[in-house]
């Protein structure tokens, strides 16, 4: 669509013609029963015929097991210059980017963040980010400004392209939101809407919000791009009969949007959640559960039958006398037996519950209910119980990689010049000679290009452990010295680690170069590192 066409009234028919889509897969619906269904409301319109409606919610067990084997508590996430290029320079922008990256994971809550998408994924069929820049954030800089990473639900994400889930390959894509009227009716006066006093709440038929209040807000729509002859992402925002902001480049060249699909559907941009193939299982463990209670209540209990004509009303106080009136008191009364509930129907409903849970992985052994008769076998099957959520688990890794890119392109085009973190002697040493913080031209990152590795989980704990250990040995061995050591120790594990470098290249500096020794049996074209590796060896043979 060409630029001078996107106004409020295309981008409106592109939204009803989205909404149509969900519609016709019943997304809405779907949503809506699962989310039900998760919190616990798992009655709602069903008409009960007078049974009691017991819940036991096992969805939601399963649910939050599996999204916590799949979200990891620890995420590291670095930029690497492409094809090998580890050059001074461009070692230190990637320290820069990575610092940054530290400083944006913290301020957005990353971890806690993906962990709700990986929730809204299980129970709605897709998880979704979007970032943003906010001009207004203090940051410490002199400049204001930081990026900014929110959810979003899926029913309020509209792609161009329905039929491919690639975020980067769509034509457009348009985010939904509802605001209060009167900051957008202030945000169209700021932006030159000469009618701003216009803009009223929605109608009814204006959105599918179920929390839907007519009173106040407004449906606000933001229609994203890729021009052609820019090659950078291009905005629009608008409401159903007006054009709040007109069409603006962002200057970004990635659509700022991540998409977790829980598990596929050929040929649809939404995803299949975990709890739509659960439903099924739930109601039929409700619904035994409560004609169950209803049998144990209306039979459970022994009855009483007695002789009307000759007991006029029966007392069933302890210890009161029942008069009868003449006659054998042995055909009085007769006590029935309450009737038996076959224990095939208790089996039934616990096996249910067991063979769901287990089918998704949630078995007694990962919920750490089985008992450890051998540690190697308890840990084999929890591996084996996680392996059916590795192809979720790789997808949510590749949207954080995604996310770093996207960071990457928000830190060029709006960052701009801005001020470094440097050691501590080396700013203590800028005021003593008076001078300046150094800077950073984050506009520069437009020429470079870096890709993504990612550490997750335990695996990057692992790593950090891994890698010191080596270093130590390494050390010890004398194959590298102390600076070698402290350059590659992971952050950490040193205090005031770039100050104790520093000092040690200062002091070896300082050193006088001792001459040869002379007839030490030592010849000079003997390096010290195949010294070392004889020692090694003579190790070894030890």
């Amino acid at each position: 669509m060409a630029k001078s066409k996107v106004d409020h009234l295309s981008v409106w028919k592109e939204f009803e013609k989205g909404r149509n889509f969900k519609n016709q897969i019943k997304l809405y619906d779907t949503v809506r029963d699962n989310e039900n269904f998760f919190i616990g409301k798992q009655w709602e319109g069903v008409d009960a015929n007078g049974l009691p409606t017991p819940v036991f919610n096992f969805i939601k067990r399963v649910v939050l097991f599996t999204v916590a084997s799949i979200s990891s508590g620890n995420v590291k996430m670095q930029a690497v210059p492409f094809f090998g290029d580890s050059s001074h320079g461009t070692t230190r922008v990637s320290n820069i980017i990575n610092a940054e990256f530290d400083k944006l994971f913290e301020r957005n809550k990353i971890v806690s963040l993906f962990r709700e998408v990986v929730r809204n994924a299980a129970v709605d069929g897709d998880g979704c980010t979007y970032t943003y820049w906010d001009p207004d954030i203090e940051t410490g800089q002199p400049s204001k400004g930081a990026i900014v990473t929110e959810l979003i639900e899926n029913t309020r994400v509209y792609f161009g392209n329905a039929n491919d889930r690639r975020v980067q390959r769509q034509p457009y894509i348009i985010i939904e939101k509802r605001e209060m009227v009167d900051e957008i009716q202030d945000r169209a006066k700021e932006n030159g809407v000469s009618d701003w006093e216009a803009i009223k709440p929605d109608t009814e038929t204006q959105s599918m919000d179920n929390a839907f209040q007519t009173d106040d807000k407004v449906t606000i729509l933001l229609r994203m791009w890729k021009n052609k002859e820019t090659k950078t992402i291009w905005a629009v925002e608008t409401t159903k009969d007006f054009t709040i902001r007109e069409p603006w480049d962002t200057g970004l060249t990635l659509y700022p949007i991540t998409w977790l699909n829980w598990d596929y559907i050929q040929d649809c941009y939404h995803g299949q959640a975990m709890v739509t193939g659960l439903i099924p299982n739930q109601e039929f463990v409700n619904k035994a559960y409560a004609m169950s209670m209803m049998s144990l209540m209306t039979t459970a209990y022994p009855k009483v039958v007695y002789d009307r004509n000759r007991v006029t009303r029966w007392s069933n106080a302890i210890g009161a006398a029942i008069p009868i009136n003449g006659g054998d008191v042995n055909n009085v009364a007769k006590i029935i037996d309450p009737a038996q509930i076959s224990p095939q129907i208790a089996q039934f409903i616990k096996m249910a519950e067991e063979d769901t849970m287990a089918s998704m992985g949630a078995t007694t052994v990962a919920l750490g209910e089985g008992k450890a008769y051998n540690t190697s076998a308890i840990v084999a099957l929890q591996k084996a119980a996680a392996t059916p959520h590795e192809i979720t688990r790789q997808n949510l890794y590749q949207n954080i990689e995604d996310l770093g890119r996207i960071y990457i392109d928000f830190m060029a085009e709006y960052y701009g010049e801005r001020l470094i973190d440097v050691p501590q002697e080396a700013e203590e040493a800028l005021e003593f000679a008076e001078m300046p913080t150094p800077t950073f031209d984050y506009n520069t990152l437009k020429d470079m290009h870096f890709t993504i590795k990612l550490d997750v989980g335990a695996s990057a704990y692992w790593s950090e452990i891994a890698s010191v250990q080596t270093l130590d040995n390494l050390l010890r061995l004398g194959l590298i010295d102390v600076v070698d050591y402290l350059e590659r120790v992971p952050e950490g594990y040193v205090i005031k680690k770039q100050e104790l470098i520093d000092k040690l290249k200062m002091q070896m500096a300082q050193m006088p170069v001792r001459p040869e020794p002379q007839g030490s049996g030592v010849t000079p074209e003997v390096d010290i590192g195949e010294q070392n590796l004889n020692r090694i060896a003579q190790q070894f043979d030890a």
